[in-house]
């Protein structure tokens, strides 16, 4: 982590620290004052790109959170999760009882019981109000500033930039040190009542337990310098003592809930490390991990992994290599067989992707994925009426996690010579992924060749739209 990326990190620790602690239990801002701030507090993370758009590790963290949250009464939010795109050792509630973790938390965590651990520590943040009551000790500063001052902290968390930075200036020097006076009564509310929702749930409490211990153990990512003052969760050490004592003789009641399914946490893992860490780091540690053990316990995942990793490297054979490894231990797992058709697909083998792709477009989680693979298989077998229909579904169901589909749309269109909906379909895919100049081109191009009253229409509402942003950004 460089100096630059570092200091944001502080900052951001800093700044979650003192919103997320309470000085006193009974005092919180109004209800739809925090939830005006969690809504633009999401909108700009949302803008920002920072949520990782991960159907299977998002449907994993969502589904830990939601089995949880089913023990609390009812409240006045819902609760979402969400998995931060990004390195680091970390966890946090925000207004409106949304639900961070880190990408890097996920990774270096070993059970699906410490992931549900600290995701059930963070619900009880949620449920116990210490948001809105850190919030309400800053009341000073707008509910604007204190949305740009959260989502800016993580953005600076994670890019190293001066953007996050930039985003919090003002109120933010004005008000940090009132902000720094906590205590950190909070914390020990959160573990006791998140231990409290783990002995109802599928969970082992002593999940919390050991997730403490790997936060104390990797110290946030070697900066042990930081005082406790300034860290998210500070007093690990005093916590474990205290957690150590609530679970001391604790044994699961016989009644105890049992998971009526399967997480698939090593999968899900190996998946983050393979498609989303650094990738030389990830293919030594993942292939040291096979060296020292070739038949280890979570071998299908490990394979699945570095498979994920080889196909990043273009190395698309040894790719194929470790997810028919994978695929002997674990036969027609829909995870690799999903990655598997991907990966044909990058090695040129359309036929092939289509084989092992038949079946998981029926998936509630990965079906719409296999359905954009097998889409592309089509296009490259120029089966262009296939391409398109499903390119089309793809976009009607969910064009958020492929805006490429409308890229590859335009390809089509450009390919039965349709020059106004090859750039209508480029602009609104240049504006999906904020190249706002490009998409604007391609929208005036659009409206000179355009017939379709309906397409000229809606391409003339997002060209005013998007000059409107670019006049903004260039002021």
């Amino acid at each position: 982590m460089g100096p630059l990326k570092l200091n944001h990190f502080f900052i951001f620790l800093c700044l979650f620290i003192s919103l997320f602690s309470s000085l006193d239990t009974c005092f919180a801002i109004s209800i739809p004052a925090e939830k005006k701030i969690a809504k633009e507090f999401m909108e700009m993370v949302h803008d920002k790109k920072m949520i990782l758009n991960d159907p299977i590790a998002n449907d994993m963290v969502t589904r830990v959170g939601n089995h949880i949250r089913s023990f609390l009464p009812p409240g006045p939010f819902d609760y979402s999760f969400y998995i931060i795109n990004d390195d680091v050792f970390n966890a946090f509630a925000s207004p409106g009882a949304n639900i961070f973790v880190y990408r890097g938390l996920i990774t270096d965590l070993d059970s699906i019981d410490e992931l549900a651990g600290i995701i059930g520590h963070e619900i009880a943040h949620a449920a116990s109000r210490h948001v809105s009551e850190s919030i309400d000790r800053s009341k000073f500063i707008a509910i604007g500033s204190l949305a740009g001052m959260l989502a800016g902290a993580i953005i600076g968390s994670k890019s190293g930039s001066d953007e996050g930075a930039a985003m919090m200036q003002g109120s933010m020097a004005i008000g940090q040190t009132a902000m720094l006076a906590f205590t950190r009564a909070n914390e020990t509310e959160a573990d006791e009542k998140g231990i409290m929702f783990l002995k109802r749930s599928c969970f082992d409490p002593k999940g919390l337990l050991s997730g403490l211990m790997k936060i104390r153990a990797g110290d946030f990512r070697g900066v042990e310098g930081i005082p406790e003052y300034v860290k998210t969760h500070p007093g690990t050490g005093n916590r474990i003592g205290h957690v150590e004592s609530i679970l001391s003789g604790y044994f699961p009641q016989k009644e105890k809930v049992t998971c009526a399914e399967d997480f698939r946490f090593n999968m899900v893992k190996y998946r983050l490390l393979g498609l989303y860490a650094d990738i030389e780091p990830t293919f030594n540690q993942l292939t040291t991990q096979l060296a020292a053990n070739p038949e280890p316990a979570d071998a299908a995942a490990i394979h699945y992994g570095l498979g994920l990793v080889y196909a990043r490297k273009l190395m698309n054979e040894k790719a194929l290599y470790h997810m028919e490894k994978a695929l002997s231990i674990n036969i027609s797992d829909p995870m690799v067989l999903l990655e598997m058709g991907r990966i044909y697909l990058l090695n040129g083998e359309p036929q092939k992707a289509l084989n092992v792709l038949n079946g998981i477009e029926s998936d509630p989680v990965m079906g719409l994925m296999a359905l954009f693979h097998q889409a592309k298989a089509h296009l490259a077998l120029r089966n262009l009426s296939k391409a398109k229909n499903l390119f089309n579904t793809i976009i009607d169901k969910d064009s958020s996690l492929y805006p490429k589909a409308y890229y590859y749309l335009a390809n089509i269109m450009s390919l039965e010579k349709k020059a106004g909906l090859s750039h209508y379909y480029l602009g609104i895919y240049y504006s999906e992924i904020n190249n706002t100049k490009t998409a604007i081109v391609h929208l005036n191009k659009a409206l000179d060749k355009l017939k379709d009253e309906n397409k000229i229409k809606k391409a003339k509402i997002l060209l005013t739209q998007l000059k409107k942003t670019h006049r903004h950004s260039n002021k």
